[in-house]
Order: structure tokens, then C-alpha cells, then sequence
């Protein structure tokens, strides 16, 4: 399967911008999620790539193929990209059996394709099948009706399930009666004979010809396969339709309407259609979305072994960031039109690159917790001696921050870390940005955008949530930074560093979620694994524990580094 490649790809309807300058690189056999709130991009970003919407300007590549250029006047039309695309309402055609619906593409199919040997074929698998003869009897056997007799449409779907054959073949095979043989070996043995020399026949009318075979069965002469525009044969259809069923489990229900399924056989034979005329690409447009809660877990783990299955390069559109956590290999989370990350799904949550991507990844959502540098601590290395006298000498390399009301604690990076050099480079990253802003401004088609972009403005727990529509933006210093903390580093323990108070409870069985208030003010939530009982209103201690504190620029929102917490004085809050 290709890759793909969107280079500086913007789609803007007047002055509102749907993707603003997309750079994306996806790899061959990769999982690619597109992530992101509604109206962030993601389903324009999957049509412009398909054919189905034209953007702006930017180019498009894939595999090997350029298939948009908006300076060369590139636009090829999406029959001829040769990708599928499932949609969130699989559209299949009520009035069509579950065969019709996905056999419906390939009988349009008509393109250059190597010449096929139908009859060659034919013997070819069944030759393949009859090399035991005891294990096609007892197939066959195993399918019985509930009177115990022969199920025949049982049993050839069985045959074509374990063979990989098509209907006509599996149907040949039953019709040779080996599993009513007293000797089902010897039985396959005479009739592998005679498709031998059936195969036989066939290759030495073609070599009478100055023609060959290849393994496939396909037309070679002088080495080459032998290639002509025509339209698949009913056996081609019918052994592809067979295979995609196999794969997605529906072999039983190919007479079945789809009011007569249920939505998870529906989703099975939406991808099945997709996938049947072999798809270089596949794109799947927030397919789950109308399923219950476990029928869509279950649809999760069909789509990851479809995808090893398959082999192919699969791109897949959700605001669920469970799915995108789960299914893929690589997350691309988006908002307002614009890039935010692209990483694997780990890497997304635990070094997320700015506010937006720690608190749209993750379920709970991560504790947000404003604070303040302490300058006297780390103003000389005197100071620094003193905060580690309350700490361990390791932490004493760190920054001691203010948290809550009064609170002291240090940040330990778990890299070294200069913040002064860091503000510094982001001072250096924002006057390029006002370059590029200015150069953009020079030219004359350009469209200024409406959808402004801005830091996003996080939210900060609160037990009396403020109004802050009515409060003043505040005059931010270097000072000012922002502590991200997962849920399951709230941890509870007897001497913890931080009194609080049980404001909620949610046992799952496993695991229960906790809303931890802190100074009568504040709110953590907190993930405390085991059969736990709490009772709201509760007294406990907790401390915030683990390697992955996240420290942000409260200014551009971007991570400054990753560590842990170590409180300088125990506090009772």
C-alpha cells in the first residue's frame, strides 16, 4: 500500500479556513487517526486527499502518484485514485441482498488488467483443496441441519471460508462427493488426478498458442502477463466478494437484506464493499459512531486485525480520542483547522505538545494547576542549597514553584532543563512566525482568516465556577506556568503532602474516579485503582506522584518539560 503526502494543503471557504496549511507524511501500512473537536479540519482533510473536495491550494501525493497540484493544475478525479471510503451512514442499498450490495462496485469495474485463465483457476484451487481428503469430509460434516442432514449452503461456505475459493468452485468441490467416500483419501487422490490433467490441458492449449501460465493462472507471454481493459468475470467477482466476506466474518449472510442485520453486521458489510475492489488506500469517516458502547469496543479490535490482515494504509476520522488511542499508529490531532501534533498515541499522552493536545487526550481529562516561579529560590545556588535541605539533594537542580494557596513545590525536569534558554527560543520561534505572518501580507491574493487562532484557554476545576466572561485578561510574565496532571498520578496515601476532601465518587469495579477538593477552592481528579470505597465528604491525603508532571508556558501554551513534584514542607490545605 502507498503512502501519502500533503504538502502546505489550505482549504478555506471565503475568509474562514477549514485546514490552514497542512505538511502531513503518512507511511506506508500505517493507522493515521485524524482527531480532533467537531469542525476542527478532519473529514475535509480525508475528502481533499480522496477527490472529493478540491482544496485551495497545496499538493497532494500518493504512493508514487500526484493526484493534486494547485500550481501545476493537477486535480485527478477520485474513481481513478483508487482509494476507499467508508462513510458514517455506510449508505448500503436496502433493496440489495448483502452480495449485491457488495459486488455492486466490481461489476462497474473496467480498467487494464491481466488476462485470467477462468478455467485454469478453477482447477488450480480445487487442486489446492483436495490435498486432504479427511479434512474436506469432515467440513463438510460439521454442517448439518437440526434434523442432522447435509447443509449444503452451510457447507459451501465453509469450504470457501477454509480454501478461500469462490462459490462456483466451493460448489464443484461438494459435487464430487468425497465425504460420502469410505475412503475420503483415496477418494481426493483419484479426483486430484483428474484435475491435473484438466490444468494440463489448459497450459498446453495456451503453450500451443505461444502462451504460458503463471501460478496466478494469469496469461503470460515471453515472461510478461498479458494485460487488456475488460471488466471482471463473474468467477473474479464472485471469489473477491468471498474474500472480503471471509475477512469481516459475513459469509452466512450474503442472501440476507440489510433491515435484516444488525448495525455491526451492517459495519461489517460496509467494509467489506470497501474493500472489495482493492482499495490502495482506505479512509473511514467516523464509522462507529452509530453503534452502541460494546458493540463499538468489539468493531475496534475487527478494525486493528482488518488492518494487519490487509496490509493497507488506513486513515480514519474521530473525535473519540479512545479510538484514536486504541486503534491507531499514529494520532494527528487538529484543532481550528490547524496541525497541533502528530505523534504516536503515547507520545501524544504523555509528551503532548501544547495545552490543546493534554486536555483533549486523555479520559479523565488531565488537572490543570496554575503556578508561579519562586525567584528567591533559584536566584543563587545558596538558595538552591536551602530548598534541597527540605528535599532530596537531586531535586535541589529544579524550580520551585507556588501552587494553590501558598503551596511550595519543585519541579524536577526529567531532562536537564535551562528555562531561561527556553523562553528565549520561544522568543526566537514567535519572531519567525510574525516573519512568515508579514511575508504572507505582502502577497496580494492572500485572504487574511476569520477563525483567528489563539492560545487555548484551559480550564481550571473549581468547586463555585467563575463567570469568565466578565474577568480581565491577565498581564502574563515569564513566571506564569501551567502544571498538567494526569489522573493517575493523584495518588492516596496516609502521609500524603496534600489534604483534601471526597467531592465525588465513581466506582467502575476496577478502578474508581475521584473529584479531590483542595483548599475548599480547588478540584483534582484522581484514578484509584482496585475495589475501593469512598465516601463523599471524606478526609484523605494525597500526593501527586509519577515522572510525567507536565510544566506548560502559560503564554504560547506550548510544553516546556516533562518530571515529577517534590514538596518542599508537608501542608495541610
Amino acid at each position: 500500500m502507498p503512502a501519502i503526502k500533503l504538502i502546505h494543503i489550505t482549504k478555506r471557504w471565503g475568509s474562514f479556513y477549514g485546514v490552514d496549511d497542512l505538511s502531513l507524511d503518512i507511511k506506508d501500512n500505517a493507522f493515521v487517526t485524524l482527531l480532533g473537536p467537531s469542525g476542527c479540519g478532519k473529514t475535509t482533510i480525508l475528502r481533499m486527499i480522496a477527490g472529493l473536495e478540491t482544496p485551495t491550494e497545496g499538493k497532494i501525493v500518493i504512493g508514487d502518484q500526484v493526484v493534486f497540484d494547485s500550481d501545476a493544475g493537477i486535480n485527478v478525479p477520485p474513481n481513478k485514485r483508487k482509494v476507499g471510503f467508508l462513510f458514517q451512514n455506510y449508505a448500503l442499498w436496502p433493496n440489495m441482498t448483502v452480495y449485491q450490495n457488495i459486488s455492486f462496485g466490481l461489476k462497474n469495474v473496467k480498467e487494464e488488467m491481466a488476462v485470467l485463465d477462468v478455467e485454469a483457476k478453477r482447477a488450480s484451487d480445487i487442486l489446492r483443496s483436495l490435498s486432504g481428503g479427511r479434512k474436506i469430509r469432515e467440513l463438510i460434516l460439521e454442517c448439518r441441519d437440526k434434523k442432522g442432514n447435509p447443509d449444503a449452503q452451510k457447507a459451501y461456505v465453509k469450504l470457501i471460508d477454509t480454501f478461500g475459493l469462490s462459490m462456483m468452485t466451493a460448489k464443484e468441490l461438494y459435487d464430487l462427493k468425497i465425504q460420502d467416500a469410505a475412503d475420503p483419501d483415496s477418494a481426493a487422490a483419484e479426483a486430484k488426478k483428474a484435475y491435473e490433467k484438466k490444468l494440463e490441458d489448459r497450459k498446453a492449449a495456451r503453450r500451443a498458442r505461444g502462451e504460458d501460465l503463471n501460478a496466478d493462472c494469469q496469461v503470460v507471454r515471453g515472461g510478461i502477463p498479458l494485460k487488456a481493459v475488460r471488466k471482471l468475470s463473474a468467477e473474479e467477482i464472485d471469489a473477491r466478494v468471498r474474500e472480503v466476506a471471509r475477512i469481516v466474518k459475513i459469509g452466512m449472510f450474503m442472501d440476507r437484506y440489510p433491515a435484516e442485520l444488525s448495525g455491526g453486521q451492517q459495519q461489517r458489510v460496509a467494509i467489506a464493499r470497501t474493500l472489495a475492489p482493492k482499495p490502495r488506500v482506505l479512509f473511514m469517516d467516523e464509522p462507529l459512531s452509530n453503534l452502541d458502547a460494546k458493540l463499538r469496543l468489539e468493531m475496534r479490535y475487527e478494525l486493528q486485525r482488518l488492518h494487519l490482515e490487509t496490509g493497507s494504509t488506513l486513515v480514519y476520522v474521530t473525535h473519540d480520542q479512545m479510538e484514536a488511542m486504541t486503534l491507531a499508529t499514529s494520532i494527528c490531532l487538529l484543532n481550528n483547522g490547524v496541525l497541533q501534533q502528530y505523534d504516536a498515541p503515547l507520545t501524544v499522552y504523555n509528551q503532548p505538545a501544547n495545552l490543546f493536545a493534554a486536555d483533549f487526550v486523555g479520559n479523565p481529562s488531565i488537572n490543570f494547576v496554575e503556578a508561579k516561579v519562586v525567584h528567591d529560590a533559584r536566584e543563587s545556588a545558596a538558595a538552591g542549597a536551602a530548598a534541597g535541605a527540605a528535599m532530596t539533594g537531586e531535586a535541589a537542580g529544579g524550580i520551585q514553584l507556588e501552587l494553590f494557596r501558598g503551596l511550595r513545590a519543585v519541579f524536577v525536569p526529567s531532562a536537564p532543563l535551562n528555562l531561561e534558554a527556553w523562553f528565549q527560543e520561544r522568543e526566537r520561534w514567535n519572531e519567525q512566525e510574525r516573519q512568515r505572518e508579514a511575508e504572507r501580507l505582502t502577497d496580494k491574493k492572500l485572504v487574511e482568516k476569520s477563525n483567528k487562532d489563539e492560545v487555548f484557554r484551559y480550564h481550571i476545576q473549581k468547586i463555585m465556577e467563575e463567570d469568565t466572561s466578565i474577568q480581565e485578561t491577565p498581564v502574563l510574565t515569564n513566571d506564569d506556568l501551567v502544571l498538567g496532571i494526569r489522573p493517575e498520578a493523584v495518588d492516596i496515601e496516609e502521609n500524603g503532602a496534600l489534604s483534601s476532601i471526597v467531592y465525588g465518587a465513581m466506582p467502575t469495579g476496577m478502578e474508581t474516579t475521584l473529584k479531590l477538593s483542595v483548599a475548599d477552592t480547588w478540584l483534582l481528579t484522581g484514578v484509584i485503582f482496585g475495589s475501593n470505597t469512598f465516601r463523599i465528604g471524606e478526609k484523605v491525603s494525597i500526593n501527586l506522584n509519577g515522572n510525567h508532571i507536565l510544566l506548560f508556558d502559560r503564554q504560547s501554551g506550548r510544553r516546556i518539560s516533562e518530571g515529577r513534584l517534590e514538596f518542599v514542607r508537608d501542608i495541610d490545605l
